[in-house]
C-alpha cells in the first residue's frame, strides 16, 4: 500500500490574508513557531508563501547591512525586501500537494524545492486543508512491521512471483529475500517493486533463478 499525504499531514493550516502586515507575519510565525505560512486569497486557496528567509531579505537588504544583488532574481529579491505586507514579500506560485499525493512525491517535492513544510489542498476546491512537514513524511519509516511485510508480499505478487516459494524477512526497514525465482530476469522485477512499498529502507537480495531468460540469442546465418 502506498501511504498518501492525507494520511500523515496535520489538519491545521498556519495561513496569512495578503495585506496581513510584515510585523504580523513575524508574530504568527513566532506564535506558532514554524518556519513559513501559506498566504491564502479571499477564498483560501493558496496563492504564495512566507518564509523565514523571505523576511530575512529585508535585514540583507537594511541600510549598512552589506547586501549586494545581482542578475533578475536578486532585483526581484531586493524589490520584495522593501515589501510591508505578505502579498508584496511572499514567494509565489504556491507550491502545494494534495490528501492523495503519494507520500514519497511530497518528500521529492520538499527536495526539489527546498522547503520544509508544504500547504495541502483539496484537489476539487483548491482551498487549504492542512499543511505537511517533513517530520510527517517520516512516518512511513516508523509503519508497523506487520503492514510493511504484507505490502512487501503483494509487492513479490505483483512481480508474478509466489511469495511463499521464497524466505522473505522484514526488519527495521531492511528486507532480506532468498530463494529462486523461475527466471532471471524477475530478479530485478521483485527488487524493484519491494523498493517502492512504504518504509523500505533498502533490499537485500541473493536470490537465484532456474531459466536464464537474459542471454542473447546468438543470430542464425543462414
Amino acid at each position: 500500500m502506498i501511504m498518501n499525504v492525507g494520511e500523515v499531514m496535520g489538519r491545521v493550516a498556519i495561513a496569512v490574508a495578503q495585506n496581513t502586515s510584515f510585523a504580523d507575519v513575524v508574530e504568527t510565525m513566532r506564535r506558532f513557531k514554524v518556519e513559513a505560512v501559506a498566504v491564502v486569497d479571499s477564498e483560501r486557496r493558496p496563492v504564495g508563501v512566507v518564509s523565514a528567509h523571505d523576511l530575512l531579505l529585508k535585514e540583507i537588504e537594511a541600510p549598512g547591512a552589506g547586501g549586494v544583488f545581482g542578475g533578475l532574481r536578486h532585483r526581484r529579491e531586493r524589490v520584495r525586501a522593501t515589501g510591508t505586507t505578505a502579498g508584496q514579500v511572499m514567494t509565489t506560485p504556491a507550491i502545494t500537494v494534495t490528501e492523495r499525493t503519494p507520500v514519497r512525491d511530497a518528500a521529492r517535492v520538499m527536495h526539489d524545492h527546498r522547503v520544509r513544510q508544504l500547504p495541502v489542498i483539496d484537489d476539487l476546491s483548491g482551498k487549504i486543508i492542512g499543511t505537511v512537514h517533513q517530520s510527517d513524511l517520516l512516518k512511513i519509516f516508523v509503519r508497523r512491521p506487520s503492514d510493511v511485510r504484507a505490502d512487501v508480499l503483494d509487492a513479490v505478487w505483483r512481480a508474478a512471483v509466489d511469495p511463499a516459494t521464497l524466505a522473505i524477512l522484514v526488519e527495521h526497514g531492511l528486507v532480506s529475500l532468498r530463494g529462486t525465482v523461475p527466471r532471471r530476469s524477475q530478479i530485478a522485477q521483485v527488487v524493484e517493486s519491494v523498493q517502492t512499498v512504504d518504509g523500505v529502507i533498502e533490499v537485500d537480495d541473493e536470490l537465484g533463478y532456474e531459466t536464464d531468460d537474459l542471454v542473447p540469442v546468438p543470430p542464425m546465418f543462414l
